[in-house]
């Protein structure tokens, strides 16, 4: 199950992180966001321990949503050492995610 990231635990869970966080903003209203629930909580159980994989409710973190820019959801974000580093709006298939991992893996 991917990890709950909230405007009161995102500097630890996150920013803080040595792993590459990928970061779901969505909505329970959102029907694509729904939609790609279940994979992002698939690359939670793929990349356990070595990418911190979660999703923010923008409706519940109002603040992350304006400091990160998010006007389109769902909106993943891709987080190395603390700096946005890649960018999903919309859904997309899991192969396009695991991609965007490999890629800030290494």
């Amino acid at each position: 199950m991917a990890a709950v990231f909230t405007d009161a635990n995102f500097d630890n869970e996150v920013l803080q992180s040595d792993n590459l966080s990928v970061v779901d903003f969505w909505a329970p209203w959102c029907g694509p966001c729904i939609a790609l629930g279940p994979t992002i909580d698939a690359l939670s159980k793929e990349y356990e321990g070595k990418v911190n994989v979660g999703k923010v409710n923008v409706d519940e973190n109002p603040t992350l949503s304006v400091n990160y820019g998010v006007t389109s959801i769902p909106c993943v974000l891709f987080i190395k050492n603390g700096q946005v580093v890649d960018k999903q709006v919309g859904a997309a298939p899991k192969s396009a995610f695991e991609k965007k991992i490999q890629q800030h893996l290494s």
